[in-house]
């Protein structure tokens, strides 16, 4: 079934890079040497609908690179080239010359791309700070208030480098916090880029006196166990909680679960039973599932990434639909979950739609 699913794929893939491919080359529509463009513009065009795929496999970075800059122009293209050959096709029903209005649209097309490109990666390069104001029952703690920074979904690899990693220090250390919350995607599927720029060291600048706490996510990968992938973490002075508790200086309890997609994480109840519910309760999940199960338990914040707001639209429509909160704010009871869009992306290096940002979290303890 998945190697139908797979082949399926790989042919609808297929057939529409050749519809974009087709059309561009009847747009550029070279004269003398047709036969020597076409094979070149042919060889361009596989290289790089192959780049994301073959770089994978072959660990080559470049092609990783130039792989994941053609998903954010495959994508555009594929918004902006039907609506211009749509466009085409109803101009031939007026007097205004074929071929003329074949390169306009092409021009025009071109343009909005760079254009969309451009603004794209501003948004992912360029976070904001999201601020919440909430409140909480401080149940036995003795605290008044609480401010977290929280950040999810880095992906930090060869795009999502150590100059973004600074930006997310710079812009955590700025809000002075208490703690330092990290739920989950840290990782762009593999964690060599992250030593090799020596990223750690970048986030060992994170300043919090209740400290840095993160959890695990769907692309916190390693090829070596996970022991391994934690400490790489921990070496930064970030704690990982992987099912675990932690009570942050006996006045609260931090709850983090392993990712969903992990087959053997605990249920959450098991993971409660031994934590003092008279005090402040907050849950690290990286995947905004569950959220009836967590106020059933007891948990009073709950910190999550993961849908990245849909990254390009019309991703943020999807998202929307697939969870009852897919970013932002929302309270059940007791329970008050905040969705964050992500400090980083995942595939096409782009946000439309959608844009990087830090989580500015100031509790009031009530």
């Amino acid at each position: 079934m998945f190697i139908i699913i797979g082949l399926v794929a790989m042919l609808l893939y297929g057939g529409l890079v050749y519809y974009i491919g087709w059309r561009g080359y009847r747009w550029m529509r070279p004269g003398a040497s047709t036969r020597r463009f076409k094979l070149l513009y042919g060889a361009v065009v596989a290289l790089a609908a192959s780049s994301l795929i073959v770089g994978r496999i072959s660990e080559a970075r470049i092609l990783g690179i130039i792989g994941a800059y053609w998903m954010a122009v495959f994508y555009l293209l594929l918004l902006l080239v039907p609506l211009a050959h749509l466009t085409v096709i109803v101009l031939r029903l007026t007097r205004l010359p074929r071929r003329g209005t074949q390169v306009w649209a092409g021009f025009i097309t071109l343009t909005l791309m760079l254009a969309l490109l451009g603004y794209g990666s501003f948004n992912a390069y360029s976070p904001v700070v999201r601020t919440y104001d909430i409140r909480m029952e401080r149940g036995a703690s003795t605290l008044a208030k609480l401010h977290i920074a929280m950040a999810a979904d880095t992906h930090f690899g060869l795009l999502s480098g150590k100059d973004h990693a600074r930006r997310l220090v710079e812009e955590m250390n700025a809000l002075e916090p208490d703690l330092v919350l990290l739920p989950g995607d840290m990782f762009d599927d593999d964690i060599q880029p992250f030593i090799d720029q020596k990223i750690g060291d970048v986030l060992a600048g994170l300043k919090a006196p209740y400290g840095v706490y993160a959890t695990l996510g769907n692309h916190d990968k390693h090829d070596g166990t996970m022991e391994e992938l934690i400490g790489t973490l921990e070496a930064s002075g970030i704690r990982v909680l992987y099912d675990e508790t932690a009570v942050v200086e006996g006045q609260l309890t931090l709850v983090g679960r392993k990712d969903r997609s992990d087959h053997e994480r605990k249920p959450l109840a098991e993971l409660m039973e031994g934590v003092d519910k008279t005090k402040p309760v907050i849950l690290l999940e990286h995947q905004p599932y569950e959220l009836d199960i967590a106020q059933q338990t007891g948990v009073g914040l709950m910190v999550s990434g993961h849908t990245h707001r849909g990254q390009v639209f019309p991703g943020n429509l999807i998202t929307d639909a697939i969870y009852e909160n897919d970013w932002g704010y929302v309270k059940k009871e007791q329970l008050q979950s905040i969705v964050t869009s992500g400090f980083g992306f995942w595939g096409p290096p782009i946000r439309i739609g959608t844009r990087s940002e830090v989580v500015n979290i100031r509790v009031q303890f009530e």
